[in-house]
């Protein structure tokens, strides 16, 4: 689906891409999923929380948790507002300390939320997680991978982020490596365009190839 008003699209059965902002800069999103739980991947950065609930509206989904993939303004900035208007709970990654008043939990590799599966994957950030649903066919890849259009390749393939927003680019490179063992057609990303066709086996040939 997509709405007059807000940038939202449905872009698996059931999961939104909801825009928060786009810029110069590139487009800041988060990702609804309609599950037994109704989760929010990230939220977006503070002054961008009225477009962000308006996405959330359009789509007819109340969440019920935000699950932080990592702290970066540009994905924890919005939680306190969303969870306000939604009395959401709120999960952050182990070893991460963002700036938050919601009350919240912390969650680390192996934890679940409406059949995801958190996987540890450091190099942007220390404390990043991405988050896996085989059933669905869907991995929420945090900024552990971009979209090659990003860095001005064609669409439908990943890249690494560029170096000079991730700590540490070996372990990047390491931690997409840890993905060959899950299967997923879909891979969501946070910036740059989204992979919508057989992401695991392009992600694959992705790792192998800088390897």
């Amino acid at each position: 689906m997509t709405t007059a008003d807000t940038d939202v699209v449905e872009r698996v059965d059931g999961i939104y891409d909801v825009t928060c902002v786009e810029r110069d800069t590139g487009r800041i999103r988060a990702f609804l999923a309609d599950a037994d739980v109704p989760t929010l991947f990230d939220a977006g950065l503070p002054d961008t929380t009225d477009a962000l609930l308006a996405g959330i509206e359009s789509t007819g989904v109340t969440p019920e948790q935000v699950v932080v993939t990592h702290a970066d303004g540009d994905h924890v900035g919005g939680v306190d507002a969303v969870c306000a208007e939604y009395g959401c709970d709120l999960y952050l990654p182990e070893g991460s300390n963002p700036d938050v008043e919601s009350a919240h939990e912390f969650y680390g590799e192996g934890d679940t939320f409406a059949g995801f599966e958190a996987v540890h994957a450091p190099g942007h950030r220390a404390h990043q997680h991405l988050l896996v649903n085989e059933d669905r066919g869907v991995a929420v890849m945090a900024d552990a991978a971009s979209g090659a259009d990003q860095r001005g390749l064609p669409k439908g393939h990943f890249h690494l982020p560029p170096g000079v927003y991730s700590e540490d680019l070996l372990l990047a490179e390491e931690s997409l490596a840890k993905l060959r063992e899950y299967d997923f057609e879909v891979g969501l990303v946070y910036h740059g365009s989204s992979v919508l066709e057989a992401a695991s086996e392009k992600l694959r040939t992705y790792v192998e190839l800088v390897e």
